[in-house]
């Protein structure tokens, strides 16, 4: 039962769960629904581990080149393909009728296009554009919006302020993890701009990145969805993520770096999502 737990990729599963707390809590406005945060987060939940397996049963025959993904239960054959894609769907199908049955259209739609970003867009492409981060920080942003959606059933600001910070968040992150895991990934051949574009070119848009990170977060307090608690959190966590994007211009040693940016990525994205439903303007 481990690898079948495994398979799920349970590390983004609880990555994820900070942020959809966020966005339901944030769309919440102080009116906390237990029954259907429940429910929405088992159905999300779902929802995902089936997108986790779908990409890794897609993904088997990259991840059997990297270190880090070859005994992978797909990979090592513990678990058939056919098994593997019994399960995803069942997976999917009881997620979606939880979020059909408990919270409305809007959020079964906005987790839907989160699922086939990642599954059918990100996880086939990835390995054949330079673009695969961007189509993945798409879907890795939905989380939030379904959490924001469950409760407001509307895509307003705050919703889309959301999506922006999330996906401008997660090309840094991405880009971090590929400079970290740089040689793993170069021995599969996957397109990632660190390998396909070079390290500079990579950090130039990381700093970029962050810093319009930093301005989409500003937004929340601009919309007056946030306080100005809020706004001295972001802006210290973020600026102190752009000086560690700074340095590495300077870095000796870029896989290191690039392992200290994916931590700090973290650091950034943890502390303001406790932060936002702590201080609603």
């Amino acid at each position: 039962m481990i690898d079948y737990y495994l398979l799920t990729k349970p590390g983004i599963l609880l990555g994820n769960l900070v942020p959809f707390a966020a966005g339901f809590l944030l769309a919440s406005k102080g009116s906390f629904n237990p029954w259907l945060f429940i429910v929405t987060v088992i159905g999300l939940t779902l929802i995902m581990a089936s997108s986790c397996v779908f990409n890794n049963y897609i993904n088997r025959h990259v991840d059997k080149k990297m270190e880090r993904t070859k005994k992978r239960a797909l990979v090592t054959g513990l678990i058939s393909a056919r098994h593997a894609i019994i399960y995803a769907v069942i997976l999917g199908l009881a997620g979606f009728v939880l979020l059909y049955t408990y919270t409305n259209v809007l959020t079964v739609a906005v987790a839907a296009l989160g699922f086939f970003v990642y599954v059918v867009l990100y996880s086939i492409l990835k390995g054949h554009t330079i673009y695969g981060t961007a189509i993945g920080s798409v879907s890795g942003a939905v989380p939030p919006i379904v959490g924001y959606c469950a409760v407001s059933n509307q895509l307003d600001a705050g919703a889309w302020v959301l999506f922006a910070m999330l996906v401008l968040w997660q090309m840094p992150h991405f880009f971090a993890i590929a400079v970290y895991h740089f040689d793993d990934y170069k021995k599969a051949e996957l397109p990632l701009l660190p390998i396909v574009k070079g390290m500079m070119r990579t950090k130039i848009q990381m700093m970029l990145y962050i810093a319009a990170f930093l301005v989409a977060s500003l937004l929340l307090t601009a919309f007056e969805y946030t306080g100005y608690v809020y706004l001295g959190v972001a802006m210290s966590v973020g600026l102190a993520w752009l000086g560690l994007c700074v340095k590495g211009f300077s870095s000796e040693d870029d896989q290191l770096w690039g392992r200290r940016m994916f931590q700090m990525s973290l650091v950034v994205i943890m502390a303001i999502c406790f932060v936002i439903p702590l201080d609603r303007a």
